[in-house]
């Protein structure tokens, strides 16, 4: 019985009761209630098994290179050299915390997918009306619902009075459903389903009793989130990248150093033990040690100043992946749009009326031709407005500066566009009413109205047009107009009036059957909101198209796409959709913008198919229905107020303010990140490069080693823990979101890239054994050779750092003094240097010894020639190969 797969919708009231053996007066017995949750359980989806915490730190080690500083580590532990496996688990325990408290903080921040079911409910049990957490409902409770209830169970409606129920978190529809008790076909989809409500949407007008038919992961929320855990995550195009050059740069270490070794073996005349340590310094010379870290920290700072612009972020990798986003799925209601119904064409039988403003705030005009419209030149204006506020059950109020509403939202606007009237317009008091009913397509009141008594109704215009009395009523006309205002994407609704004899009291639906004066159209649309409007424009100059996939009507979409400026030619619905193969769907996923009437799994479908063609893809939604697309994206974007604690659940991004303009934010600050991260990369790797190969020369030419490897060890260390910081601070540059996103398989060092790391590793392994040898020729003792060797390759990567905080563009230009961090960290490197040039206890651990001023001209000089060699270097590249094609 609990939880079964019936067809509820299609089977009678009674036989939905005796199938959950329940009473619709006095509904379940306590003893019911114990034995069914003994049985079924609570009504709570089920809860992930949750992580040890160790092995959630211990996963933060899963990396190609933290394996290599771990093997760096075992290996100079092996060989004595104790400092320097101390420094490198000092680097992989700080890679390991950052990564874990992280992925904690998210954790909480997003914490919460239970809390959609955590909720009162009211009900009937032995006879009497409560309240009780709705995660104690049973299936066969028989549920109380009212306006603001949210629903806590799916449920069968029994009995409805004006039951509308607001279902865009599970349908995608912008406006409300009306509810019956009536049966429906077996063969109806989710939307059309119009007894049943479901767990997870909420109740906007009215009130109804209902049957709980199913609860818990029984529910249609409860298989979505099934049906998330069963979707395929995708690894981040970071990861992937990251992965692959650790496994590139590990293979190289080892090719290297085993050729480097055998060579010195056999071809010169070293010491084995000798050479394995001199070896042993050439590998650590080559490992990026700080190189995870530093990552880290890029990440984790884009992951804090994302969070300062109302986005918060699951994990660090997905920061980046924003910046390589080339197409953003989005939904429509309340992600581009703004989720309230708004007036903005009024038609009479003399004029096109215009209204300005948008949302549930009083504040626009009612215009023509561009001038504000004067009620005294066309009284059917009055006579329409006050229809529209009489005939209607919703209230519109302000609330601490905010106006809202309570009731269903298309009635709200037309109180919205009442109150833009340039004179009050009166509600008056109800004398009778016919209630809005989806059977007959409008609603009736009976009013008394200049002296006279009236029926005001209002509804659709096609059965509006069937009451209008044949006199002055123009057919033709008004069916133009509805087609023109419908072809706009905007919903229609009519609205007329009937005189009455005074004396009536009640009206039904025979006294509206004619005789009806037809005053005019209502054009009402979902806007869009202005900084989505801006936003999509910013995104489609970076090279990143939106794509709307939407539950609610073509035209309305193709309308609401037109506004923000997307391409509408092609749009497709989810039936044509349907009937399409997977390899049909991978090409209208790509050629085509706007997709309505979606179902979750077309959502997936699609998403899929701009994979499958290569493209890094967001998807941004709030809805239950959006969670198993949102998890297979390549990043998954929640709206944080209006989205579902599901949405939030699948995604690696929510939206703090719900405003579209913050995806263009982060895909700014992602891009910014990733553009840094491979600053950072292009600065790191000649210092490796560098000492790699000043370790390699010297032992191809059979000499000492210019270094030892705990010196190698400090330039390393003390270079990844200062400049290499600076750079995560660099602002973004000007052309970078002028630039079409990198594509999916780019890898992280491009050929310039490549070209750039070996042309300056040469340079600074070069240049300073050229120093190296030059003074050798001195009476320089070997710490104060090796003391000038080490401040002439850590001067180097001073002045580089100013090389690398441009790709292509002069290091000095009007940003140049934007970055001050970059002065602070060079500060604090020099400050390092002279701490382990002249501190006597550094001198030994380290091997140093003191310089005097002028032995400090060979490193700064060094430095300077390196800084001029690579701006030289840049100039010509930038006229050769031009900034788009570094990348």
């Amino acid at each position: 019985m609990q939880n079964e797969d019936r067809p509820w919708h299609a089977l009678e009231v009674d036989e939905v009761r005796t199938h959950v053996e329940t009473d619709l007066e006095s509904g379940l017995t306590t003893e019911s209630v114990t034995s069914r949750q003994d049985e079924f359980g609570k009504n709570v989806l089920p809860e992930k098994e949750k992580t040890p915490e160790i092995i959630k730190f211990l996963r933060q080690f899963n990396d190609v290179l933290v394996y290599v500083l771990l093997a760096a580590a075992v290996v100079t532990g092996f060989l004595g050299e104790y400092i320097d496996t101390i420094v490198i688990v000092l680097v992989v325990t700080i890679i390991g915390v950052v990564g874990y408290l992280q992925e904690n903080k998210a954790e909480e921040a997003l914490e919460g997918i239970k809390k959609l079911l955590e909720t009162k409910a009211t009900i009937v049990r032995n006879g009497k009306q409560s309240e009780i957490d709705s995660s104690d409902l049973v299936v066969g409770d028989v549920l109380v619902l009212a306006a603001g209830d949210k629903v806590p169970a799916d449920a069968r409606v029994v009995q409805a009075e004006k039951f509308k129920v607001e279902e865009s978190a599970l349908t995608g529809e912008a406006t409300t459903v009306e509810k019956k008790s009536d049966v429906v076909k077996e063969e109806a989809v989710l939307a059309d389903r119009k007894n049943m409500v479901y767990s997870g949407t909420s109740v906007a007008t009215g009130s109804a009793k209902a049957i709980v038919t199913a609860i818990g992961e029984g529910t249609e929320l409860g298989q979505i989130n099934a049906s998330i855990s069963e979707v395929q995550t995708v690894k981040t195009p970071l990861i992937r990248q990251t992965t692959k050059f650790g496994q590139t740069v590990s293979i190289a270490i080892l090719i290297i150093s085993v050729v480097i070794y055998a060579f010195g073996y056999f071809l010169r005349d070293y010491e084995p033990v000798e050479l394995m340590l001199t070896t042993i310094g050439l590998a650590v010379a080559a490992i990026p040690e700080g190189l995870p870290a530093v990552i880290s920290i890029i990440l984790a700072l884009g992951v804090r100043n994302m969070a300062e612009q109302k986005a918060i972020v699951r994990s660090l990798p997905s920061v980046e992946t924003l910046g390589a986003v080339s197409v953003i799925c989005t939904d429509k209601t309340g992600t581009l749009t703004k989720n309230e119904m708004t007036v903005k064409q009024i038609v009479t039988a003399k004029h096109d009326i215009e209204v300005s403003g948008s949302g549930y705030a009083p504040n626009g005009d009612l215009e023509l031709n561009g001038q504000p419209f004067d009620l005294d030149d066309d009284e059917s204006m009055i006579d329409l407005l006050t229809v529209g506020k009489t005939c209607n059950d919703s209230q519109l109020n302000e609330e601490d500066g905010d106006w809202v509403i309570n009731g269903d939202p298309t009635e709200a606007c037309l109180l919205t566009v009442a109150e833009k009237a340039e004179r009050p317009i009166e509600r008056l008091k109800v004398i009778s009413k016919i209630p809005f009913d989806s059977e007959y397509k409008y609603m009736a009141t009976l009013v008394d109205y200049k002296g006279e008594r009236m029926i005001f109704v209002k509804g659709a215009p096609d059965r509006l047009f069937d009451m209008a009395s044949s006199e002055d009523f123009k057919q033709d006309y008004w069916d133009e107009k509805r087609k023109e205002i419908a072809d706009r994407g905007q919903r229609v609704l009519g609205a007329g009036l009937k005189r009455v004899d005074s004396s009536k009291a009640s009206i039904d639906h025979e006294d509206v059957e004619d005789g009806l004066t037809f005053l005019g159209l209502f054009g009402i649309v979902d806007p869009p909101r202005q900084e989505a409007i801006d936003a999509v424009a910013a995104c489609r100059d970076a090279g990143i198209r939106i794509k709307m996939i939407t539950g609610d009507h073509k035209d309305t979409a193709v309308a609401i796409a037109k506004e923000l400026g997307m391409e509408v030619e092609g749009a497709l619905e989810g039936r044509e959709l349907t009937d399409m193969t997977d390899e049909e769907i991978k090409e209208a996923s790509v050629h085509n913008d706007v997709f309505a009437r979606t179902s979750p799994n077309d959502k997936l479908r699609l998403v899929k198919g701009l994979q499958e063609n290569g493209l890094i893809t967001s998807m941004t939604g709030d809805g239950v229905n959006d969670a198993p697309a949102l998890k297979r994206a390549d990043i998954g974007v929640a709206m944080g107020i209006k989205g579902t604690e599901v949405a939030k659940e699948a995604s690696q991004m929510v939206l703090v303010d719900d405003n579209f303009k913050t995806i263009y934010n982060a895909v700014r600050e992602g891009r910014r990140v990733y553009d840094n991260l491979k600053k950072t990369i292009l600065f790191l790797l000649p210092t490796n490069g560098g000492q790699a190969l000043l370790v390699a020369m010297s032992i191809l030419l059979g000499a000492a080693a210019p270094l030892s490897p705990v010196q190698i060890l400090w330039v390393n260390m003390v270079v990844a823990i200062t400049l290499s910081l600076a750079i995560a601070f660099e602002p973004l540059e000007e052309s970078t979101m002028k630039r079409p996103p990198r594509p999916a398989n780019v890898p992280l060092l491009s050929r310039y890239y490549i070209f750039r790391v070996t042309f300056v590793s040469i340079i600074i392994g070069g240049g300073s054994l050229w120093i190296n040898y030059m003074l050798g020729d001195f009476d320089y003792s070997t710490e104060k050779l090796q003391t000038i060797t080490l401040n002439a390759i850590v001067m180097a990567q001073l002045f580089h750092l100013y090389n690398c905080r441009t790709e292509l563009a002069p290091a000095f230009n009007r940003h140049f003094f934007d970055n001050k961090i970059a002065f602070l960290v060079s500060a604090l490197l020099i400050a390092l240097q002279l701490f382990i040039t002249y501190v006597p206890f550094m001198h030994t651990l380290f091997g140093t010894a003191p310089l005097t001023w002028e032995d400090w001209i060979y490193p700064v000089a060094f430095g300077a020639v390196v800084f001029i060699i690579v701006e030289i270097e840049k100039a010509i590249s930038r006229r050769v190969i031009g900034n788009r094609n570094i990348h």
